[in-house]
């Protein structure tokens, strides 16, 4: 069994501070999941699944299941900042490492862009004032997440609830409505297995929680635990919703359908009260998504792999402030000069990466390490191939380009400092 190394397991001084207990770790990883995507994801999901949008729907949440499995064993075993970055490194090498570290910091930067431009769209309708109020987002969360870790978590906590508290009026407006009858257009394998790959990251939030492994309390327990919990109560979240949508209306009929299902079944007061939820809701993953970056970044910063500058811990706020000032200002970049709908698959195609290794790193656990039998890996890590493959070509082309040139560049200047020293 490979011994942790200490550059990747053991925290640069000054570390991180151990704050958070198991329900602010589940509210962090709710945050990211019971994001924007539950007021989004359904319409291009039921668009190519039909009538069979909830095996889509089991489809997603079994690889999700396998996924946060094997995210708690190794959690359990490696309770630092990092995530799968750190879990690459010690079971399968520091190149795997790398991988799927770079995957998760420009897979997420990109979903980072595209809360807070959703968070804009239900504010406003005005294109030039859409991208002003998602940069005006990116800089206030990131102001959070810069004053500790506890802000974010009290922040993240009253987001969530009053997510869940929409979320709730709404399942109950459409559940005690008469159902409505529609056709659904038919459906092949395939279009049941891409509509699991855009439901499956609905799910991916649980990723957050492993990354910041040096601020909760007695992670061994806490990290397995708050994972587990987080995707329990989000499937439960969204089961409830799919089948109110397809009790009263046709999800594959409008961008938003729950503000369309709820017009149609005549409660026209609650499309405000859902166009709400939807901002907040998007609030809530980009802050955590922004705590989530920052840690996996100082986590390379720390090995090289990024510059040794984003490594620095603030002496008062413990947080990594210059990681998450960096990331700042990529988003902020990225909010005013793209759509970010051509980046959604190639975000897709990264985080699919990401938790493929997962699965790889904890299929070479030893028997004392493990919680869960070997085939929960190897499920978890055919389910990311399969469900990546069903992503668009183009974004998966892009983003295996740009983690080919990560790796090229780090090879060279790897090489070239092999070579310095020698």
């Amino acid at each position: 069994m490979p011994a942790p190394t200490p550059d990747a397991t053991t925290p640069a001084a000054p570390g991180l501070a151990r704050r958070l207990g198991v329900g602010d770790a589940v509210v962090i990883g709710l945050g990211s999941m019971v994001g924007a995507g539950v007021f989004a994801v359904w319409a291009p999901a039921a668009e190519v699944a039909g009538s069979w949008l909830l095996v889509g729907l089991l489809i997603a949440a079994i690889v999700a299941y396998c996924n946060a499995v094997s995210s708690a064993q190794l959690a359990a075993v490696y309770p630092v900042s990092g995530g799968t970055y750190v879990y690459g490194r010690e079971r399968l090498g520091e190149w795997w490492g790398f991988a799927a570290g770079w995957c998760f910091v420009i897979g997420k930067t990109a979903s980072c862009a595209a809360m807070a431009l959703t968070f804009a769209t239900y504010v406003t309708d005005i294109n030039w004032l859409r991208r002003l109020i998602a940069l005006a987002a990116v800089l206030a969360l990131a102001a959070v997440n810069y004053r500790g870790v506890t802000r974010t978590a009290r922040l993240t906590r009253i987001l969530v609830t009053c997510t869940l508290i929409v979320l709730a009026l709404v399942l109950m407006v459409l559940f005690t409505a008469a159902p409505r009858h529609h056709e659904t257009a038919g459906t092949s394998p395939y279009g049941v297995l891409q509509s699991a790959g855009l439901l499956f990251f609905a799910f991916a939030g649980y990723a957050r929680i492993a990354t910041m492994g040096e601020e909760v309390r007695e992670p061994a327990k806490t990290i397995p635990r708050a994972i587990l919990i987080a995707l329990v109560i989000a499937i439960g979240i969204y089961l409830a919703v799919a089948l109110a949508l397809l009790r009263t209306g046709d999800p594959a009929s409008t961008t938003a359908p729950l503000a369309s299902a709820v017009d149609g079944v005549g409660a026209v007061w609650a499309v405000p009260v859902v166009r709400i939820g939807a901002a907040l809701a998007s609030l809530g993953a980009l802050l955590a998504l922004i705590a989530g970056i920052g840690r996996t970044t100082l986590a390379m910063a720390r090995n090289r792999d990024l510059p040794t500058w984003l490594a620095a811990v603030h002496p008062r706020y413990q947080v990594p402030h210059h990681a998450e000032l960096a990331l700042a200002a990529v988003v902020g970049v990225l909010v005013l000069t793209t759509d970010l709908r051509g980046v959604i698959g190639f975000s897709s195609f990264g985080v699919l990466l990401y938790y493929a290794i997962a699965n790889a790193s904890a299929f070479t656990q030893p028997a004392d390490q493990r919680r869960w039998p070997r085939a929960v890996n190897v499920i978890g890590l055919t389910g990311c191939v399969v469900l990546a493959v069903t992503l668009p070509w183009t974004s998966a082309v892009v983003a295996a380009a740009v983690l080919a040139a990560a790796l090229l560049v780090r090879r060279l200047t790897r090489g070239r400092a092999g070579s310095a020293r020698s």
